[in-house]
């Protein structure tokens, strides 16, 4: 309805007379967000709070300095994949409507795999269309960390990683060569 009312506030007709409900929708629309951005951050705290307790190894995730809604994060490859060995750092950058849209999640680590391009950008269902807010950090990191190991390599991003992939010998030396710890 907000959405309707915020469009007519846009008609430059001086002749319609919408100002008086566009006013108050949008008084209603200030308060509502001014309350989604205070569960927006609970959620994002008892996020922090059930990582850290969780203890689950090989993930990790921190708010930078001073704004919780733009998180570092590090997931680690898992053994025996040819990623054994390798961390990754991530960039989690979260909607004022999280949980209900999907947090955007980049790898700021030089990542050679068939579902990442060349910018950290990730092809996984679950932060595009298959989102769901039952998701959180840790889900999401797990997934992530999951697919490294498990590319979906009938839709690659990065097709050269694709093809390589079935030579997990070569592939790992290419893991190898691009792979550069930051910090």
């Amino acid at each position: 309805m907000a959405t309707v009312n915020n469009h007519h506030h846009q008609d430059s007709n001086p002749n319609t007379n919408a100002a008086v409900p566009v006013t108050s929708a949008k008084q209603t629309v200030t308060v509502a967000k001014t309350v989604d951005t205070q569960s927006v951050l609970k959620r994002l705290q008892s996020e922090l709070m059930a990582l850290m307790m969780s203890g689950e190894a090989g993930i990790s995730a921190f708010p930078e300095e001073d704004n919780i809604f733009n998180w570092k994060g590090t997931i680690s490859g898992i053994k025996d994949t040819v990623f054994e060995g390798t961390e990754y750092k991530l960039s989690l950058s979260f909607p004022c409507d999280y949980p209900f849209k999907a947090p955007k999640v980049k790898f700021e680590t030089s990542c050679f795999h068939p579902n990442v391009d060349v910018h950290g950008n990730i092809c996984l269902d679950i932060l595009q269309d298959k989102w769901s807010s039952a998701y959180d950090v840790r889900t999401i990191l797990l997934s992530i960390q999951s697919l490294l190991g498990e590319p979906n390599i009938s839709s690659p991003l990065n097709t050269q990683a694709a093809s390589l992939w079935t030579n997990q010998e070569e592939y790992r030396k290419m893991v190898e060569k691009i792979y550069k710890p930051s910090g």
